[in-house]
């Protein structure tokens, strides 16, 4: 029988914050929709806030929490408190599409500099080869 390797105390964070984060924005959804559809929309939200925090997207989920909270907050100074959970949710749907972008963006950064750190190395080994000649 093959051993099974127990998840990090990492792993396990994210996806009880992936659930967390995305129960709350299906529920908020499930609003919009009447309250007979948010058992439905919170369980797909848990559904999939528990795969996006495996795979380990916690960028993406911070963003969607902070976009949550902003969200929510702008509404209730413009709109009053009756419409928190309209501003949440539209809140929620930018900070999810700025934080892919944001990820996108520190990724194509990071790319960049690991191609310019090797372009320095092989540029300092071809430097050695001609002065050891």
């Amino acid at each position: 029988m093959a051993a099974i390797n127990r998840p990090s105390t990492s792993t396990l964070f994210d996806v009880v914050f992936g659930v967390v984060v995305m129960g709350t924005v299906g529920a908020l959804i499930g609003t919009f929709l009447g309250s007979a559809s948010i058992p439905v929309t919170s369980g797909v939200g848990v559904l999939l806030g528990a795969v996006v925090g495996f795979l380990g997207g916690r960028r993406f989920l911070a963003s969607i929490l902070v976009g949550t909270v902003l969200g929510g907050a702008l509404a209730w100074m413009i709109a009053g408190v009756e419409k928190i959970s309209f501003g949440a949710g539209a809140g929620a749907a930018m900070g999810g599409f700025l934080g892919v972008q944001i990820s996108m963006l520190l990724d194509v950064r990071a790319a960049r500099r690991a191609a310019l750190v090797a372009e320095g190395e092989d540029a300092g080994a071809a430097h050695s080869a001609v002065t050891k000649s």
